[in-house]
């Protein structure tokens, strides 16, 4: 079976007083929110404010939005069956449509590791001056090491990732003072427009960057173990604490992806140059024009980024193999497989930031087949009960699955054809 997580009753006897039961409930979105603000988006939130200047704000906000609901989706797929989304898609539709299944969740696993590694061994070279091999063994270690804490339960594990959390909320909080967004131009952007390939190829990887395929998968299997054994009334409540839980964890995580953006359009754009910009350039002009300080600040927190969610992608693929597959492998042994073209990467000399870019890409088509079976699965009230889905949750949902495919397509048509 997949790892759950142990939580104490809610009821008098286990948590006490109601301040103390949500405190020991929030968490998994928090875990989940990493997804949200990896190296990905960096990547692609500094490229396309470089290059658009704030444009494309309204991809950020939007794909922030969209994500709350999805998370909540996946959180209540986890109270309601006890199960993980891949475990419940394999009960469910077992044979081929989950190797399936399976074969493109590790596509978008590879993917998400080669973003989360490389962005944790840039933030090495930036802080440090590493040489980029050795920038990725380190990376690996510390990857090991807070993946250790799992051994431990879920709460050290949780509160580790929440510590590198508030380290990048706190960085980004700084480097938004010193660099405050043009109001103007920040409401301008808010207005939906697309201009030109390169607009469409950044709002793809910015969408992808953001609502995380793995995310979908992760958030389900962290709630399913706090259901075990509760009451209607206890998973009512634990839903209720986990619907704050989502919207402290995404509003959080969108303000750092905004800060992204709005930073890169003040800084680097240039008066509409279209010029992109790699995370060094980002480092070198932040210590130019802004100070020692900004460019110390997103150093750190592109570190602590990368190294979060590693750790949270690692947890998330293991999750994934084990629910459509029923295997696990060890932690170490699949961590060693799925770090390997990121070392590749780093040993090759190619831009690491423009393969980040590629990889949220990558990740963008990967949405699809996640929202889809979390749609169908949390739809269904024989799983559900009466935690299913209303009429407006699958009519807007199906929007969101429309319009995401619709971009992919549009994104293939102009790469290939």
């Amino acid at each position: 079976m997949a790892q759950t997580y142990a939580l104490p009753p809610l009821g008098r006897s286990g948590l006490g007083p109601a301040r103390l039961r949500a405190a020991t409930t929030l968490g998994p979105a928090f875990v989940a929110a990493i997804a949200y603000v990896d190296p990905g988006n960096f990547a692609t939130n500094f490229a396309g404010g470089a290059s658009t200047g704030y444009r494309l704000i309204w991809v950020v906000v939007l794909a922030n939005l969209v994500a709350m609901p999805i998370q909540f989706m996946s959180a209540k797929l986890g109270v309601a069956t006890g199960r993980s989304l891949p475990q419940v898609f394999r009960d469910t539709f077992p044979g081929p449509r989950s190797w399936v299944m399976w074969g493109q969740a590790e596509i978008v696993a590879m993917a998400t590791d080669l973003a989360e590694f490389v962005g944790a061994a840039i933030g090495l070279y930036l802080l440090f001056g590493m040489p980029m091999p050795l920038a990725a063994a380190v990376t690996a270690v510390l990857a090991f090491a807070l993946l250790a804490l799992q051994r431990r339960g879920y709460r050290p594990f949780e509160l580790a990732i929440g510590a590198l959390l508030f380290l990048i909320c706190a960085g980004f909080l700084y480097l938004g003072l010193r660099v405050p967004p043009s109001a103007t131009g920040s409401l301008g952007g808010l207005v939906p427009s697309f201009s030109g390939d390169q607009t469409l190829l950044l709002a793809v990887g910015i969408i992808g960057a953001t609502v995380m395929p793995h995310a979908i998968y992760l958030h389900s299997g962290l709630m399913c173990g706090r259901a075990i054994g509760r009451s209607a009334d206890e998973k009512r409540q634990l839903l209720r604490l986990e619907r704050a839980d989502i919207a402290i964890a995404m509003t959080l995580a969108g303000l750092v992806n905004l800060s992204m953006l709005a930073i890169a359009a003040k800084l680097f754009h240039n008066n509409g140059s279209g010029a992109a910009i790699t995370l060094d350039e980002v480092h070198t002009g932040l210590d130019r024009m802004v100070g020692g300080g900004a460019a110390l600040a997103f150093a750190a927190a592109l570190l602590a980024s990368g190294i979060a969610s590693s750790s949270v992608g690692t947890a998330a693929g293991q999750m994934v193999m084990d629910g459509f597959l029923r295997a696990r492998v060890p932690l170490t042994l699949r961590r060693l497989v799925t770090m390997a073209p990121a070392v590749a990467l780093l040993c090759s000399g190619v831009d690491p930031t423009q393969a980040l870019v590629l990889s949220q890409v990558v990740l963008s088509f990967g949405i699809p087949f996640a929202l889809v079976a979390l749609l169908i699965l949390t739809s269904r009230r024989s799983l559900m009960g009466e935690h299913v889905n209303g009429r407006v949750t699958i009519v807007c949902m199906s929007a969101v699955v429309a319009v995401l495919s619709g971009l992919n397509l549009m994104l293939l048509g102009q790469q290939f054809l």
